[in-house]
């Protein structure tokens, strides 16, 4: 299938790539299939696009490649929901917000995207942590998520 994207254009996709997220994402809940597309050169950085609105994409990282200590327990009713059976299914992305320069960019530590690799169902958690914010430094010297 094809689809319209905002930073990648017209792109070819198949079912196998589409991401649910059967409660949507918080403030987007009626946007359920999303697709992970690279962005050029950058290993760990991604966008998270809608299959449905070209103009809906997130920029989304591996959270571990900028905070190494970044934990926290999934309880059980998300596990469950997303119908997890181990940790080895487990993919964890940071939504980003970017901005000019680069290095000023904010990683959302509060509110992980839990993805299961398995059967492709997502959703984004909110947690309830102090210690992580909304909107940490992906290139601080010291993380402030690993402050306690």
């Amino acid at each position: 299938m094809k689809i319209n994207t905002r930073f990648h254009g017209e792109k070819e996709i198949t079912d196998k790539e589409i991401i649910h997220f059967p409660k949507g994402i918080p403030a987007f809940e009626e946007e359920r299939q999303f697709v992970i597309l690279p962005i050029d050169e950058q290993e760990h950085v991604f966008i998270l696009q809608s299959v449905t609105n070209e103009n809906l994409g997130f920029v989304i990282a591996n959270p571990f490649v900028f905070f190494k200590e970044y934990e926290f327990d999934l309880e059980e009713p998300i596990t469950s929901f997303l119908e997890l059976e181990s940790e080895k299914e487990v993919l964890l992305f940071t939504i980003l917000t970017v901005q000019d320069p680069f290095p000023k960019s904010t990683a959302n530590l509060q509110a992980p995207i839990v993805l299961n690799m398995k059967n492709n169902k997502a959703q984004q958690i909110i947690l309830n942590l102090p210690h992580y914010k909304t909107k940490h430094s992906i290139f601080s010297q010291q993380s402030e998520a690993v402050k306690g």
